[in-house]
């Protein structure tokens, strides 16, 4: 349990944590952009196609009777209209990812060049060392 405690109050988890849930909305938006806003100009640039509504019907489904008996069969169809949404949205996704991640990396470039072109200063010696010193040269004298 203590060893679960550690980790779980690590810097890296809760970043991780954090990172997820920011995919996880990030990756609604990008749906909402997707299906929402890109989609339809596309569809009327296409000829009026709602993507979504795009399938190939293998076996046509079968309404109810009127008498309400539970005889529907649900229609068989491939929905590929929905998979061209999902490709363009991993698509915009993955774009959006690498261009984060590439801005990353200069800003960490950028820093760690700062890093080794600081100077380093050594740290001033410490009270006791001082005294120990002073009463190294007394002694030497």
């Amino acid at each position: 349990m203590n060893e679960f405690k550690k980790f779980i109050s690590k810097g890296n988890v809760i970043d991780m944590a954090v990172g997820l849930i920011m995919a996880l909305y990030f990756g609604a938006i990008i749906k909402s952009l997707v299906n929402d806003i890109l989609m339809p100009p596309i569809g009327i640039l296409l000829g009026g196609v709602d993507f979504s509504n795009l399938k190939l019907v293998i076996k046509p489904g079968i309404a109810e009777s009127m008498a309400g008996a539970g005889d529907g069969v649900a229609e068989v169809a491939i929905g590929y209209g929905i998979f061209i949404n999902t490709v363009v949205t991993f698509l915009i996704v993955s774009f959006a990812i690498f261009m984060v991640v590439k801005v990353y990396n200069k800003m960490k470039e950028k820093m760690e060049k700062q890093e080794a072109e600081a100077p380093v200063v050594p740290a001033p010696p410490s009270k006791e060392e001082v005294l120990l010193t002073e009463i190294r040269d007394l002694l030497k004298k």
